[in-house]
């Protein structure tokens, strides 16, 4: 494995977080990346970054676009770059393993923001288990 060295800040340490990748309204096509019932119903930049920033990662927001996102809006906007691995390879953070232990965490701690909690309440979960519970039986009919 070649071993990169260009940059003394070495950015490219830095993974990839599109808010697609943990977006409950997304297909495994259209670029989800965990599964659907982890997944949370359109996540935005700032939660993410908020999220990461209070469990101490090294985190900061770029104005980029998903290849796969075909809405332009500014609410589709963005990806966070987190720090993942130091400079010397070690992990920043033991519980952050991997690129998908990071999307994991974040799908699980944005529904408890505040901003969220606010808006949906008790009765947001209870709807998504009976969404979750439609999504089963639609399995089975193929």
């Amino acid at each position: 494995m070649a071993h990169l060295t260009q940059n003394p800040a070495d950015r490219e340490r830095f993974i990839c977080v599109y808010p697609v990748y943990i977006n409950s309204k997304k297909t495994l096509a259209e670029g989800r990346r965990i599964p659907s019932e982890k997944a949370v119903e359109n996540p935005s930049c700032a939660e993410i970054k908020d999220v990461l920033t209070a469990a101490g990662m090294n985190v900061y927001v770029e104005n980029k676009i998903h290849p796969r996102e075909w809405n332009r809006d500014v609410t589709f906007r963005g990806r966070v770059r987190v720090q993942l691995k130091n400079t010397d390879g070690a992990l920043c953070q033991d519980k952050f393993t991997s690129r998908r232990d990071v999307m994991l965490y974040v799908a699980e701690m944005i529904p408890r923001l505040k901003t969220r909690t606010v808006k949906s309440g008790a009765g947001g979960d209870s709807s998504a288990q009976q969404s979750e519970g439609g999504k089963k039986s639609k399995k089975k009919k193929k």
